[in-house]
């Protein structure tokens, strides 16, 4: 275990290659790219000769055959599967109804707003309800001058009743998506044990929180705790909302009696 003095003195780390690659993407692109090539280097010259007009929703359906057929091959998860396979019918429905090319350039910009981290880091937007809330309350309800970090803050849906309940500790939420860093913003503000950043988690320094929770996704989990191994002090807490980290025993796990049958694993450093 790095002694104290080691993670005060360390550095913030980059952004972990692995979470920052565009390599798994790239990879579904480029095997709906093949099933595209593929169908329509054999439709085109043929219907090109029989002087015909290439049929769309035969050639879309086509296309996404083969793209799952490609996937499959090549062992995807089950949802790449669906997504090969509806890609290519879904597109040429959606070019159909001719909508106005603004629609879709605002919703892009929407979908930005608040799901950037889906697309910098493969980190949809989970929020975590208030049973989760009443459960982290309770777990570190015996650390006096907690210091708190929610890694992925969303809308300060742990940060804001905690710090409501908690006015003798210290609270930081760090989010990168526009939208939902605003929404957090406007309901932490007036709460002054509660801070709300703008950051990214990986630029973050665990060693300042005695307390660090998250609810990212399972493909952060071992980059993250790479970094908390790194720094964070002995004595202290990570709490993962429902992903564990690979290969590593959890020293307890919290199991919620809510909608979606949350758990949450304890680490202690």
């Amino acid at each position: 275990m790095p002694s104290p003095e080691t993670n005060a003195g360390s550095p913030p780390d980059p952004q972990p290659p692995a979470i920052a690659s565009s390599g798994p993407q790239l990879r579904q692109l480029a095997l709906q790219f093949a099933a595209m090539l593929a169908v329509l280097s054999l439709a085109w010259p043929y219907y090109g000769m029989r002087n015909e007009e290439l049929p769309w929703p035969q050639t879309a359906f086509a296309i996404g055959a083969v793209a799952l057929l490609l996937a499959a091959s090549t062992r995807q998860p089950w949802w790449w599967l669906a997504i090969h396979a509806l890609f290519a019918p879904l597109a040429w429905c959606v070019a159909a109804l001719a909508i106005d090319p603004g629609w879709f350039l605002l919703l892009a910009v929407l979908l930005l707003l608040v799901y950037r981290g889906a697309l910098s880091g493969q980190v949809p937007l989970y929020l975590s309800n208030p049973d989760t809330a009443a459960a982290l309350a309770e777990l570190t309800a015996d650390r006096a001058q907690l210091r708190f970090l929610d890694l992925g803050a969303g809308i300060g849906s742990v940060l804001r009743p905690l710090a409501m309940a908690r006015p003798d500790a210290l609270f930081t939420g760090i989010e990168n998506a526009p939208a939902t860093w605003l929404v957090g913003r406007l309901r932490t503000t007036g709460l002054a044990n509660c801070e709300w950043r703008w950051g990214d988690i990986w630029q973050t320094r665990l060693a300042d929180h005695d307390v660090v929770y998250a609810f990212l996704s399972p493909v952060p989990m071992p980059a993250l705790w790479e970094k908390v191994k790194r720094e964070m002090l002995p004595g202290s807490l990570f709490i993962s909302n429902s992903f564990t980290v690979p290969g590593v025993e959890p020293s307890a796990v919290i199991e919620l009696d809510d909608a979606r049958q949350t758990r949450l694993y304890c680490y202690e450093r």
